[in-house]
């Protein structure tokens, strides 16, 4: 038996072949929180019937069901590939670095139809029993990564799903052992693509991935569930930078409205030599929007930087992330 609390909870993920069809999780992460739902449309009868005080409960139904939530989690140095597909969009095999136990994972924008995932989750009753919550058809429809001073690197996944099962065998969950990418192990550069410098100064970091879908694909004959959503929109990025005031090089950009390339990475322990552990966001072209250096008080001057993710032209933004991951 499980502890009947939010300690023996568990959330398994696979990828799914065809959309909305139960895949068993064969991947469990680590999360710190989650708010996956069902979510049903139900219409009630309204017929008038002599002396009926109260709406018949034979005659409501149900026409539409879909599931939304999200998943809070600490980026860590395993297990992180299906998710970062389902975000990014690109097909992704690891490659091995040299002859080392060293793979790397790049994670390039693309469109994302055809990623979709089932992610099961576990939920204990008080008595210890845990019960199956199995989603599936579930789409990222955006994702936030955010480091603070003296903290992890953290990610918000947001779901939309088709369905909501709780008839499948709940998997036995397995760990291997992850740990945290974190503030201690972060650089932020800037500059020309592919030559970017690191800036000094900086405290806080957040970029968010938003993938606008057409999530009301709700058709006759398909059981009141949807199809698989499509793109409906420009994919849009956007972040921010808090910083202590050092350098002008930020502000300066604001100032001209000139693109820079940003470079937010994490570099971990080495796996072997020359290959760390690494989690690395690369956006070849932003423009800030917001830079402004005010004074309130005593205190040294710490500005907010908030720029968007831009085409360059050529390069697309990625995800880099090297691990000892075999497989997604």
């Amino acid at each position: 038996m499980a502890i009947g609390s939010g300690l023996g909870a568990q959330l398994g993920i696979a990828a799914e072949s065809t959309y909305g069809t139960f895949v068993a999780p064969t991947k469990f992460i680590e999360f710190t929180k989650e708010s996956l739902v069902l979510k049903k449309t139900t219409a009630q009868s309204a017929g008038i019937a002599a002396g009926r005080l109260l709406p018949l409960s034979s005659r409501r139904v149900v026409t539409q069901e879909e599931v939304s939530g999200s998943i809070d989690l600490e980026v860590t140095n395993k297990s992180m590939g299906l998710l970062l597909q389902a975000l990014m969009g690109t097909s992704v095999t690891p490659v091995q670095q040299e002859t080392t136990t060293a793979y790397l994972q790049t994670h390039t924008l693309a469109d994302s139809f055809g990623k979709f995932l089932t992610i099961q989750k576990g939920v204990p009753l008080t008595t210890g029993t845990v019960t199956d919550k199995s989603f599936v058809g579930c789409k990222v429809v955006a994702a936030e990564f955010s480091c603070d001073i003296a903290g992890m690197l953290m990610a918000t996944f947001e779901i939309d799903g088709k369905d909501c099962s709780e008839s499948e065998t709940l998997a036995t969950a397995s760990y291997s052992n992850m740990s945290p990418f974190h503030f201690g192990q972060m650089a932020v550069k800037a500059g020309t693509y592919s030559s970017e410098t690191a800036l000094d100064g900086i405290r806080k970091v957040s970029v968010k991935f938003e993938r606008p879908q057409a999530t009301d694909r709700f058709y006759a004959g398909q059981s009141g569930l949807k199809k698989e959503p499509i793109a409906n929109d420009q994919v849009k990025i956007t972040g921010s930078i808090e910083m202590d005031y050092v350098a002008t090089t930020l502000d300066d950009l604001h100032t001209s409205d000139a693109a820079t390339s940003l470079v937010w990475e994490f570099v971990g322990p080495q796996i072997e030599t020359t290959y760390n552990e690494t989690f690395r966001i690369v956006l070849p072209a932003i423009r800030i929007d917001e830079a402004p250096p005010t004074v309130e008080g005593f205190d040294v001057v710490k500005p907010t930087i908030n720029f968007t993710g831009l085409f360059d032209g050529t390069n697309q933004p990625r995800i880099e992330y090297v691990s000892t991951d075999t497989a997604l």
